[in-house]
């Protein structure tokens, strides 16, 4: 048994695209290291990974899953990713806690999206990087061509590590090529050449080992795999594997491979954080280093409430000592901790760096959360994760669900940055925002599964503001006798547009007592209710001027509630006469496509009355920034989808309100006013 050490610890997420293999893969090495009795098998739903109802049903995976367990002298945490984009946030929140990114390639699909996506954030992340050709047993499959285009597109340092034995059904193994000098019958490819290839790969990452082995010198396998994985942490080396998972052709030999090449906690990148004083402070792999851990996952589960899982960085931690959170500077006692082993946990006496734990009933922790050493505080950065692009409003059967509908959606969220619910304060509809349809559809479903309330949807409302464009004035008598006491009041305003973002403004500029003092709040309150209600199509009025300048009272029958009708109907009248507007909101937009669909996608931008601001390359991908009102982007995403085979992704941010063009403004008052109907 692997004694459970900084330097045996080995952090690898599983990453890539959907529907390459990743869960049969990891639930195979499982058995191969002796964690599971049995493969489990997705489309069985006995995958040991894909374990939730919804993952079951739809048979991919939603949520990263961890399994701690030990194998060929090594104490590993490997982590199941899910590979569609609607889930990205789930890959994008274990990177930072890994060392190494194990990331599969269909060879049946080649090099995809999210195959390009893992590969830069890995490494922008400075991780070990292990390329894994899956799915050798497809039909026409052409592995030197892969080779060739995945070193086209990822660099020379990829190098192929295995050669298959057979393609399609007749694959019946791999060959390791740094463990064999002879090639094997029936090994695709050039065997000679692949051997040199890497070996030299890996021998010119030591100055000393390349002279020796030119001058004819022998070097160990012993000192090529010390080297190999040297040069796999330093990202010198890109191992090439390949595998069929199903079959178990290739599963021990990645195991193997894993154990002996991918770097330790205290061989990986260094993590920094933030101090006290915001200064950089690195964070080494010490146990008697300062304590920082970072939460990178949250989940609620029904019977034991919220539980939060950490990576340790730097230092140790026994169970119930004190730790800090950075966020609100507060000290709790973390009480049992435990070791992730998919759906199961064991407790566990000690953290040390490089452990991923899990916690339960710490209520406070938020994925990103920085814990540390009492006293010693210490911010680990952010964790970038995909823009939400899609949003739905959701309505509750009745009333009595609301609290429970809003508590779900809370809870959701909270383990889910990708996914985010609030409140229009315009609307009032509670508006939920994910990546796609897809996301909010399982979110959804999660949402009645665990909390027993479902919800209708629609497409949120847009909140569009009304305002004037011209100065004009409006007076109204409100004068009424019932017999004993009447009411009377007279109001003259004058409206002014105000300039853009500023607000409502208003302005006293009465004289003579023509209004008494006394009624003039009476006044700037009856104005107020009208400014929530617009006169156009019941939006609210913003960014206008109104000053009152002249008016009448009656000494016996005005009063304050006659001078707030007065003013609203004065100013109702004046607003109408201004030339009044509908404004909506203007976003800021970035589109992230290849660069292929870039017609079809500017072309369909532009059928959006999208104001294109300009265009850049990053990498093989071309970023559009445009201008768009908020009311054409409620379906962009499933366009933009279709247009680019799922690659297109964008980002919102609003930017500003301006005036709905005349013809669009006559369509969407009449719709408000036979709503209002």
């Amino acid at each position: 048994m692997a004694k459970r050490t900084t330097s045996a610890i080995c952090n690898v997420a599983v990453v890539g695209h959907g529907s390459v293999g990743k869960t049969t893969l990891v639930d195979h090495l499982l058995h191969v290291a002796g964690f599971a009795k049995r493969a489990g098998d997705v489309d069985s739903g006995s995958s040991l990974s894909d374990h939730e109802p919804e993952e079951k049903e739809r048979r991919f995976s939603i949520n990263s899953t961890i399994f701690h367990f030990e194998a060929q002298g090594r104490v590993f945490n490997l982590i199941d990713t899910p590979g569609y984009l609607d889930f990205a946030g789930a890959a994008a929140g274990v990177l930072p806690v890994v060392e190494t990114a194990l990331i599969a390639i269909s060879a049946r699909d080649g090099i995809q999206l999210n195959t390009r996506r893992m590969w830069q954030a890995a490494g922008e992340l400075g991780l070990a990087r292990i390329l894994l050709i899956t799915r050798l047993d497809g039909e026409n499959i052409m592995f030197d061509k892969l080779l060739a285009e995945i070193q086209e597109a990822f660099g020379g340092q990829c190098r192929p590590a295995f050669l298959p034995l057979g393609l399609g059904h007749e694959c019946r193994g791999v060959v390791n090529l740094l463990d064999t000098e002879e090639a094997p019958e029936g090994v695709i490819g050039d065997f000679d050449a692949a051997r040199e290839s890497i070996l030299e790969s890996v021998i010119e990452c030591d100055d000393a080992l390349m002279e020796r082995y030119f001058e004819g010198e022998q070097i160990s396998p012993q000192e090529i795999t010390t080297t190999l994985r040297r040069a796999v942490a330093a990202g010198s080396v890109v191992p090439v594997l390949c595998c069929v998972a199903k079959a178990d052709i290739g599963v021990a030999e990645t195991l193997d491979f894993l154990a002996n090449s991918a770097p330790s906690p205290a061989e990986g990148p260094v993590r920094k954080a933030t101090d006290a004083n915001d200064e950089e402070a690195e964070l080494t792999a010490d146990p008697d280093g300062p304590f920082c851990a970072r939460v990178f996952k949250a989940a609620t589960d029904v019977h034991v409430g919220k539980v939060a899982y950490f990576r340790v960085y730097s230092g140790s931690l026994s169970g119930g000592l004190s730790v800090q959170l950075a966020r609100i500077g507060k000290a709790e006692k973390l009480g049992h901790i435990y070791l992730i082993k998919g759906q199961e946990q064991e407790e566990t006496d000690i953290a040390i760096p490089g452990d991923m734990l899990c916690v339960t009933k710490f209520e406070e922790l938020q994925i990103d959360d920085t814990l540390c050493g009492p006293g010693a505080k210490l911010t680990l950065p952010p964790t970038s994760f995909p823009s939400p692009m899609t949003s739905l409003a959701v309505e509750t059967h009745s009333r009595d669900d609301d609290q429970k509908v809003s508590a779900g959606l809370q809870s959701l969220a909270e383990g889910d940055p990708t996914f985010t619910m609030h409140r229009d304060t315009q609307s009032g509809e509670v508006v939920i925002t994910g990546m796609s349809n897809l996301h909010l559809e399982v979110m959804l479903s999660k949402l009645q599964r665990r909390y027993e309330t479902s919800v209708g949807t629609h497409q949120p409302s847009i909140p569009y503001r009304e305002a004037i464009t011209t100065a004009s004035e409006g007076q109204y008598r409100h004068k009424k006798q019932t017999g004993g006491r009447g009411q009377y009041g007279e109001v003259y305003l004058r409206l002014e547009p105000n300039e853009g973002g500023a607000g409502f403004e208003f302005i006293d500029k009465v004289v003579g007592g023509a209004i008494p003092r006394q009624f003039i709040p009476a006044v700037e309150k009856g104005v107020r209710e009208v400014l929530d209600k617009g006169p156009l199509g019941g939006y609210p009025i913003v960014d206008v001027k109104a000053t009152v300048h002249y008016g009448t009272y009656h000494s016996v029958d005005s009063s304050e509630a006659a001078f707030r009708i007065a003013a609203a109907r004065a100013f109702r009248e004046a607003f109408q006469q201004g030339k009044p507007v509908l404004l909506e909101p203007i976003a800021e937009m970035e589109v992230t496509i290849p660069s292929e669909f870039m017609g079809d996608v500017t072309g369909n931008l532009t059928g959006h009355r999208a104001r294109i601001l300009g265009m850049d390359q990053v990498g093989q991908m071309q970023v559009i920034r445009a201008e768009i009102p908020m009311a054409e982007v409620t379906r962009y995403s499933t366009e933009l989808k279709s247009m680019t085979g799922g690659e297109g992704s964008f980002t919102l941010q609003f930017s500003r309100y301006q005036a709905v063009p005349a013809h669009i403004q006559q369509d969407i008052v009449a719709r408000a006013q036979k709503k209002e109907e």
